[in-house]
């Protein structure tokens, strides 16, 4: 007996992105927190959507920790592009931030 695979899985009830776990297609219908959506966009598989719509300057949580933040607005079940993300952890962990905390 075969089971439809899920098209998004949410890691941690936290998060306000959900991963895309087969490939899938414009148009698509989807269901995210109980709400029919329609894809936008093709999604890859590892690839992010936003779980609620995102205005620039939010934090994208994964994991159910902020991973970067928005530079431009997204809206629910849309794509959450590297190219639309900025990552706030790279800023603030380089290796002038270590040495500095290692007491160089």
């Amino acid at each position: 007996m075969a089971f439809d695979k899920p098209a998004f899985v949410l890691i941690h009830p936290d998060d306000n992105v959900l991963v895309c776990c087969r490939p899938c297609r414009i148009g698509e219908p989807v269901e995210i927190d109980r709400t029919a959506m329609i894809l936008g966009e093709p999604i890859g598989v590892g690839h992010k959507i936003a779980r609620c719509a995102l205005l620039p300057g939010d934090q994208v949580i994964k994991y159910g920790l902020p991973i970067g933040s928005v530079t431009q607005a997204v809206a629910a079940a849309r794509h959450v592009h590297g190219h639309n993300m900025k990552s706030d952890y790279l800023r603030s962990h380089t290796r002038e931030t270590a040495s500095l905390r290692k007491g160089r």
